[in-house]
């Protein structure tokens, strides 16, 4: 046995050889690099145990499902204690002991604005996926990394439901702190893009006490705004909406709106805290329920009962799942660096006094780690990370609407499209942007209330808005006021009264008010309408009801309604009777181009008609002077349809027919309107033109107290010369005096007040354009007041109704028709051309187109001379001459017995005709014979023979009827022999 024991020996020692290396080689293959990494959170509330559940997660399952990575990041946690000097010593401890290469967190933005100075410093990253305020942005700090959403992007979302509900007032709350202070002026700016004002900013210490905070919230209470923005984290928020549970401000009538921040903590708050915020609406980023989301929830709910198993947390929020890419997205980037020195360069100082601070070293990885950090894309729990501009952006804000045991989704809102109900619908190709409450579901508001809440109501402390009315002696059909000493109360009544009374009945609330008189007891007013308005900046008064004109200056001061009457000034003058009585007022009817127009086509168309009948119509020839009176003659004698010359061209009938018809248009109108001026009364204004009261220095009126002094001086008036008047009945005696007696020349003033003037004098007194534009009546309310767009669509639907037309009549009864015939006795009589252009158009249309025929077949009938090598000037003279002629061959001048032979023209009968020069001869021997144009060759000039032509033909025995006085025919035969 003895000899066995060095073999034994020997075996024993090259196992353990061969055991030890395998085992290093095996330590060699599996070898990873630690990187220490710093987690700096709170681990006493929720937001902190879930991040740190949600980062050791991450980091257990990534590196199991990446078993080949060199690099591991070893967590170095540290508890900040919910306070920023803890936070920032947490910090500098892991950078300067534990030499960390990046930080995750810390959890809160007032923590966070130190920190990143210290990782600045050191050139260490600092992620963190919970600190949201703008504010840190500004601080520049290229390593602070901010993997989560900045507040700033879910305003657009707010404003949007703001503008869905058409809320115009909002109250924000929110902590004072680096976290609260952040979103302020991205959501005032936005708010004020759309007319929503921020009536104030309740400011609550983190650290406030719940009698604090119900201080506040009995502040908040006492004003008229109902919708609160609420931006805070726990359990300063659920200690806020306990107390405002607890004083009755859940109840009909309030609007909640959550940022965020809350909005995504409500699943860590409990039944208690639920219950107490009941109807409370919340925007929160959207993250799709995928598979990897749903598993990882499942294991997150086990792990976290694990290790937490006194906190009642149900489920990961988004900021477990941000925790959660961060670390992944970390690991990556540290792999991607490499398995390089993961040390500091400590700090070589001087300074014999230092601090830490003094002495912190720099990572040597830092700058690389950053690169690799901003350069890391993948597809994490809460959708798409990649870092822009330092931080996450979110593509969609869930709506969401606390109802029961937790919350429900009531809607979503895009950058792209707006508020949508479900994002599975969207059109991606639309760039429709929509702010439909419609697209919201149904929503349960606190207190459960069947309406949407207006946002605002009347003040708990006040039962009725006080109404300033106008106090003033005349035109009380708009605003009188009764003062009764006796019982020492008073009655206003009145036209505007009542419009308002209608108005304030339309709306869907009830609203208690009451008027009060802006005068003294005597019955005196304090003031004018500026004064009276300036009394609700005042806030003396809630509102000013009466014949308030909208004018800039006031709107300075208050907000108007919509107007609920015609707007605009005008000038009212006294009238005259024109009717004229001059020797030529038979010339008015007709304007002086009308005249000259006519004139000129009588002329024309006496031409058109000799033109077209003087070679076939005895009654348009003969001697020149004779053709020239006949032209004027048949030309005016058809304005009275006198003229007895015969028409025998179809041309020249076709001309006459549309001359007559416009002949008799002309004449008729003539007549009625000369009628009128002679027997109808003309009523004209006495002054027509603002310049000449200004050149002529005539005194004008206004009403007291009216605006419309101020207008009447920028038009340069003279304030010497301006009278006031407080009623109608005095505004009629100054215009009845005149300027030179003591009275006016004009009065200027708004139209009701003109048009109810001018009922009462109608026959007297007109408008004179033009109308200078001004807004109208309309109710004043303050400056930023909820109630002016509820009023001005209650006025829309008032003035649009029956109820407008009623009223106008009680007050002021039937007034149109006097305005009518008031109107129309100022109208003018004359008649111009413009009324006859057309008529003058068609005729000498027709006119020029049958000379245009005319001449055409004359020149085609003579085209042998046109064509003819003579000089210019003797065709034009052959041809004049050839037109003077007689044409021949026209039906006219043939033989009524004879038919045409072909060789012989037929001589004309004469009958029941007088005997003119032209149409009668007792010459018989020129009996026509047809020749080369159907003329005789005496008229052609031909040649000429000794023995006569006739002696040749057949006897020919033309008979001549001559008529007598007593239209008796006479038969005279002609004798055929010498």
């Amino acid at each position: 046995m003895r000899k066995d024991f060095p073999h034994l020996g020997f075996f024993l020692f090259f196992l353990s050889v061969w055991s030890s290396l395998s085992t290093g080689m095996a330590m060699a293959k599996n070898e990873t690099i630690p990187v220490n990494v710093g987690v700096v959170l709170d681990f006493n509330i929720s937001l902190g145990r879930i991040g740190m559940s949600c980062i050791s997660m991450a980091l257990s399952e990534f590196y199991a499902s990446h078993g080949n990575y060199k690099t591991r990041l070893v967590l170095k946690t540290r508890d900040s204690r919910r306070d920023v000097v803890g936070a920032a010593a947490a910090a500098l401890d892991l950078i300067q002991n534990e030499e960390v290469q990046a930080i995750l967190g810390p959890g809160s933005s007032p923590q966070a604005n130190f920190v990143i100075g210290l990782g600045e410093k050191a050139q260490v990253p600092i992620i963190s996926f919970s600190a949201t305020s703008p504010s840190l942005s500004s601080l520049r700090s290229q390593y602070f990394i901010r993997a989560t959403l900045n507040d700033s992007t879910q305003v657009p979302a707010i404003t949007a439901i703001f503008q869905a509900f058409e809320w115009r007032e909002a109250v924000l709350i929110y902590v004072d702190n680096e976290y609260g202070d952040g979103i302020v002026p991205y959501l005032t700016d936005a708010l004020q893009v759309i007319n929503v004002r921020l009536t104030y900013r309740s400011v609550i210490s983190p650290v406030a006490s719940d009698d604090q905070i119900s201080e506040e919230l009995y502040k908040l209470m006492a004003k008229q705004t109902r919708v609160f923005i609420v931006h805070m984290f726990t359990p300063l928020g659920s200690r806020l909406f306990a107390k405002a549970d607890e004083i009755g401000m859940m109840g009909e009538g309030y609007v909640w709106i959550l940022t965020d921040g809350l909005t995504d903590l409500l699943t860590t708050l409990s039944p208690t805290d639920i219950n107490s915020m009941q109807g409370v609406l919340g925007v929160k980023p959207y993250v799709p329920s995928t598979k990897d989301v749903q598993s990882f929830r499942v294991r997150w709910k086990r792990k976290f009962q694990q290790d937490y198993p006194l906190d009642e947390t149900s489920e990961p929020n988004i900021f477990g799942l941000w925790a959660y890419d961060a670390a992944c997205a970390l690991a990556m980037a540290v792999e991607k660096v490499g398995t390089v020195n993961f040390s500091f360069q400590k700090s070589n100082t001087s300074i014999k006094i230092s601090t830490d601070l003094d002495t912190i070293g720099v990572s040597q990885i830092g700058p690389d780690l950053l690169q690799s950090l901003l350069s890391t894309k993948f597809k994490g729990l809460s959708g798409d990370f990649q870092i822009f501009d330092g931080q996450l952006h979110s593509t969609a804000f869930q709506i969401v609407n606390v109802i029961g045991k937790g919350e429900r989704g009531v809607g979503f809102w895009t950058p792209k499209n707006g508020i949508v109900r479900n994002l599975s619908f969207i059109d991606t190709n639309s760039n429709t942007y929509s702010t439909s409450k419609d697209n919201i579901g149904a929503i349960v508001w606190p207190g459960e209330p069947t309406y949407v809440p207006k946002g605002w109501v009347l003040p708990v402390n006040e039962n009725k808005l006080r109404i300033g009315v106008p106090v003033k002696d005349g035109f009380s059909e708009f605003v009188k006021v009764t003062w009764d000493a006796n019982n020492n109360k008073t009655q206003v009544t009145g036209y505007c009264i009542d419009v308002f009374d209608a108005v304030m009945n339309s709306l869907p609330y009830a609203v208690p008010y009451e008027y009060i008189p802006f005068g003294t007891p005597d019955g005196k007013p304090l003031g004018n309408y500026n004064d009276l308005i300036y009394q609700v900046l005042l806030k003396k008064y809630d509102a000013v009801v009466g014949d308030t004109t909208i004018v800039a200056n006031r709107s300075r001061y208050v907000d108007f309604t919509l107007p609920y009457t015609e707007s605009g000034v005008s000038m009212i003058v006294p009238i005259k009777d024109n009717k004229s009585k001059s020797a030529w007022t038979f010339l008015k009817p007709l304007t002086w181009d009308l005249w000259m127009t006519s004139a000129f086509f009588f002329v024309f168309i006496g031409f058109v008609i000799w033109v077209l009948e003087h070679r076939i119509n005895e009654d348009f020839r003969g001697p020149p002077s004779h053709q020239a009176g006949t032209i004027f003659w048949f030309s005016f004698s058809t304005m009275v349809f006198a003229h007895k010359e015969r028409i025998v061209s179809n041309l020249a009938r076709v001309v006459m027919i549309i001359w007559c018809f416009v002949v008799l248009i002309l004449t008729q109108s003539y007549t009625a309107s000369l009628t009128s001026m002679l027997t109808v009364q003309q009523l004209q204004p006495t002054v027509t033109d603002i310049n000449e009261l200004r050149a002529k220095g005539y005194y004008i009126g206004y009403q007291q107290g009216s605006f419309v002094v101020g207008f009447l001086k920028r038009m340069n008036f003279d304030e010497s010369k301006f009278r006031i008047y407080d009623s109608p009945e005095e505004l009629a005696d100054l215009l009845s005096k005149g300027s030179a007696n003591g009275g006016i020349a004009a009065a200027f003033d708004e139209i009701p007040y003109m048009k109810l003037f001018i009922s009462q004098h109608c026959s007297k007194y007109t408008m004179v354009q033009p109308t200078y534009k001004f807004d109208g009546f309309a109710f004043a309310f303050p400056r930023g007041s909820p109630m002016v767009p509820d009023v001005s669509r209650a006025v829309l639907n008032v003035t649009e109704g029956d109820q407008m037309i009623k009223i106008e009549k009680e007050w002021f009864g039937k007034t149109n028709s006097c305005s009518d015939d008031n109107e129309s006795s100022l109208s003018s009589n004359n008649i111009s051309l413009d009324s006859f252009w057309g008529l003058f158009l068609i005729t000498g249309l027709t006119s020029v187109l049958a000379l245009i025929i005319v001449l055409a077949m004359f020149l085609h009938k003579h085209r042998d001379v046109v064509t003819g090598e003579d000089s210019v000037s003797t065709k034009i003279k052959t041809l004049a001459t050839l037109f003077d002629e007689k044409d021949l061959s026209f039906h006219t001048f043939r033989l009524p017995d004879q038919p045409y032979s072909g060789c012989i023209e037929p001589m004309p009968s004469v009958t029941n005709f007088s005997p003119r020069p032209s149409t009668f001869s007792t010459r018989t021997n020129n009996i026509p014979f047809s020749g080369e144009q159907g003329t005789s060759s005496s008229e052609r000039g031909g040649r000429s023979s000794t023995t006569p032509v006739w002696q040749s033909l057949p006897a020919i025995v033309p008979t001549v009827e001559l008529a007598n006085s007593n239209q008796e025919r006479t038969i005279i035969p002609t004798s055929t022999s010498h």
